[in-house]
Parts: structure tokens; sequence; C-alpha cells
């Protein structure tokens, strides 16, 4: 119940302070608990994969006959028995291990490190070397390395879907919360897996690897069972099915056979031999071998299918549980929408949307609405696209680019001097930038706020004093 205290006791608890733990120390702790690192089963053995799809009920018949037919003798109808049914398996087992390693490559991709503080001094480490009682700094677009209280927030805002089910960032305080609530709750500490998308903030960690809220998480899923799949279960019901008619089959034609042998008079030992031979070989045909194959097979065209699809289909019998879906439930945002925002359409008094878009139009209010959205804004776009920061502010840095400006340019030109970071109450965020030797403030926020504040606006280049007239545009196309 870590947010429940301040975190002063906290750092008590986790014997640590306020610079954090020492490299001794933390090398200590990592080797008493281990990497900060979700623990995953052992692996199947490719021996005991291999031997596990001999379960099926035809092979096992198959494998019956097989044998029964070398000790008669017919060593080729029995190799060639052996041959498929090994092949099959070999299949399966080959296209499970792929996948499995398509997983783990993903896995490498991602190794992630965490600044924290040891021995006072501010470090790098790989994510999984933090130990509890580590001090970490968190910014917009890091990973949450660890579960932590917050020692320290800058309007730090984090997405916990992976957790709570909820798309949209929180705000996090340091402040320690008096009442039980849940995780969704718990203002005061961060969980591991969450993203910081605003702000910065300070956390002592307080829970690392299997011990985390999502360590939790992967506990069950470990411990809990493997239902068949559809496909599995209709194959073991048709397999057991045929199995029992193949054998009353082979029975009958048994006994039939020796039947009629005897009443020809024939040498009993051979007609017993040779029904039994007659016997088998109908339970031989009657079972088709390629059935594994084929399925198999099918199931390995659609994972590589899938696979294209930018899809990693871990066991072969997955794909066609996806053709049996017939109702999803899913969280809409993040999943059937991108959880992106974009501007779609604006307003400035004064000034039509065709001369804001046209390129090369450098106009006051144009100025005006290239330097706000770009300057009173923290996020970024890195060179490979990856965007970081706030959606809203994204969307405007989009919206500027859109129109062939370069944000990086605008901030290199016009230095921040200082800044007034946005909080629920303000509902405003304010940077002051230097433009032409003048410390401008640009300020952007809720629309009942700004029009409260403002006195002035700009009509095509002209400064004039806002008036209800011009309120009362502002807020009909806010509406």
């Amino acid at each position: 119940m870590h947010y429940k205290k301040e975190y002063s006791d906290v750092l008590k608890e986790v014997e640590s302070t306020i610079n954090g733990i020492s490299e001794e120390e933390a090398q200590n702790r990592l080797a008493k608990n281990g990497p900060n690192e979700l623990k995953e089963s052992d692996k199947v053995p490719i021996w005991k994969m291999f031997l596990e799809s001999f379960k099926d009920p035809l092979v096992i018949i198959l494998l019956i006959a097989a044998i029964v037919q070398i000790f008669l003798g017919e060593f080729v109808e029995s190799i060639i028995i052996f041959v498929v049914v090994i092949l099959n398996s070999v299949l399966g087992v080959t296209q499970t291990r792929k996948a499995e390693s398509s997983l783990d490559s993903l896995k490498k991709l991602s190794s992630p490190n965490a600044k924290v503080l040891r021995d006072g001094n501010k470090k790098t480490i790989p994510v999984r070397d933090i130990v509890v009682g580590d001090i970490v700094f968190l910014e917009a677009g890091d990973y949450i390395p660890a579960d932590g209280r917050i020692i320290e927030a800058q309007t730090l805002k984090v997405v916990e879907g992976m957790l709570t089910g909820e798309a949209e960032a929180v705000l996090k305080h340091s402040e320690k919360i008096g009442e039980e609530v849940g995780i969704g709750d718990q203002r005061n500490m961060v969980f591991s897996g969450a993203t910081v998308v605003y702000g910065r903030g300070t956390l002592v960690v307080t829970a690392t690897g299997m011990n985390t809220e999502v360590g939790k998480v992967a506990t069950l899923l470990e411990t809990a069972g493997n239902k068949q799949t559809p496909l599995q279960a209709k194959l073991d019901e048709f397999g057991k099915k045929l199995g029992i008619i193949i054998m009353i089959l082979a029975a009958l034609i048994f006994i039939i056979q020796v039947i009629r042998g005897y009443i020809s008079g024939q040498s009993m030992s051979i007609l017993i031999f040779d029904s039994f031979m007659f016997a088998i070989a109908v339970a031989v045909a009657a079972i088709p071998e390629a059935l594994s194959s084929i399925v198999t097979i099918v199931l390995a065209v659609g994972t590589k299918d899938m696979a294209k699809k930018q899809a990693i289909i871990r066991k072969l019998p997955a794909v066609e549980t996806l053709g049996s879906t017939s109702v999803i439930c899913t969280d809409k945002t993040g999943t059937l929408t991108q959880n992106k925002m974009t501007v779609v359409d604006f307003f400035m008094y004064g000034v039509s949307k065709d001369a804001v878009n046209e390129k090369g139009n450098d106009s006051d209010q144009v100025e005006a609405i290239n330097l706000s959205s770009t300057l009173c804004n923290d996020s970024e776009i890195t060179e490979a696209g990856k965007e970081i920061g706030d959606p809203t502010e994204i969307a405007l840095l989009h919206f500027a680019t859109k129109r062939g400006i370069d944000y990086k340019e605008l901030r290199e030109k016009y230095d921040r001097l200082s800044e007034i970071p946005f909080d629920s109450d303000r509902k405003l965020m304010s940077t002051v930038n230097s433009i032409n030797g003048d410390a401008i403030m640009f300020t952007k926020g809720a629309p009942d706020v700004v029009f409260s504040r403002s006195k002035y606006a700009l009509n095509d280049g002209e400064v004039v004093e806002i008036d209800d007239k011009i309120i009362e545009q502002y807020k009909k196309v806010n509406e």
C-alpha cells in the first residue's frame, strides 16, 4: 500500500535515499532478487514436441498397423507409414519453433534503458538491471521500467491502458492518498509497462520483475490451462470415431474371412494369417494418412500469410481459431482506432482558411498560428517518424508540417526563455520565446479560459480590441 504513505516513508521502507542507492548495494540486490524482467516458462524441448505429435488417435492406429506389418514381414508399407508420420511431425515442430524464434527476435529488438540515480550520479542502465530502491527519472516517450512511488511530478501524464484498459493519459502527482483505491486511481504510483506521454517525473522503485502488477498478470497467464482449438477438438473427435469404426470394420472382415476360409476347408494357420493381413491392409487403407499432413501444411501456409500482415502466430492451430471466431469484444481506442488526434478544421478571426494554407504567406496572422502551434509545444516527431508527446500537441506539429513549416527550425531560431507547464487548475500552457529580440508569450489551452483572458485580436494584420461580437464568433465556431 505504498500509495497511502508519504514518499519519504516509502524511501525508508525500501532502504533508499533521495540520492538513490550505491552501485555496490544495487549489485547485491540484483544478485539477491534477480533481474527486472518477466520470467518465461521453460520452452518445451523439441523431442517432447516431436513425441506429442504422435498423440493423435489416427496416428496411433497407423503406428500400430505399421508395427504389426513389420512382424508379419511387410516392411515396405511399414516404412512408408513411418516416413509420412515422421515428416508430418517434423513439419509441425519446425513451424512452431520458427514462430517462437520470431517472437524472440521481437524481444531482442526492444532492449530499453532507464535513467537512474546511483551514488548521487545520474546514469543510464539497462532496464533489466533496475532494483528496488533505485531512483528513476521519467520524461515524455519513456516506458516505465518498474513499479514505483512518485517522488516528483511535473505535469506527468501516463497511459496505463495495459493494466486499466483506459486509453486516456492519467495525470500523476506525488501526494499521498489517504483512502483505499484501485490501480487506476493510484495517482501517486506508476506501473511497469506504462508509457509517459507528457511532462517529467521521478520515482523510487518499489517492485521489479514478477513482483510488479504486470508480473502478477503474467503469472496468471502462465498458470492458465490450454484449451483445444475448434479444429483440434473436431480432429480429435473425428479421429476417435474413425478409429473405432476402422477397428470394428477390421475385426468384422477378419471374422468373415476366417469363417469363409473354414467353410471352404482351408488350413487354419494359413487362413488366420491371410485373414489378419487382409484386415490390417483394410485398416491401413481406411486411415487417411495424409490428413494430418494436409492440415499442418494448410495451417503453415496460413501462418506465413499472417506473418506477411505483421501478425506472428505462435501455434499453428491458432490460425484456424481466428477463422472460427464469430464475436470479437474489443476496447476500441488504440485497437480499432489509432489513438491519434488530427487537426481537421481551424478558425482565425479576420483571415480565410485558404490564406493560412497558402504556401509562402508570411502575414502576421499566419506567422502567429505557425509560431503558437510549434513553440508552445513540447512534442517531437523523430526522423524515423516516431511521435513523442501529447497527442494534441503532435496533431499541431503535423498541422504545421503539412503546410510546409519546419518546426525544428523555428524552435532553433526562437529560443524558449521560460515556460509554465499545463495544469488542470490553470487549464493553460504558456511559453516565453525570444522573437527578434522581444520576449513574447505564447499560450494555448481551454477555449473558455483563453477567451476570458484575451483583450485583443488580429484582424488582417491589424490589432483590434476584442468585443462580444468577436468572442461570439469564436464560441460559435468552437461549438
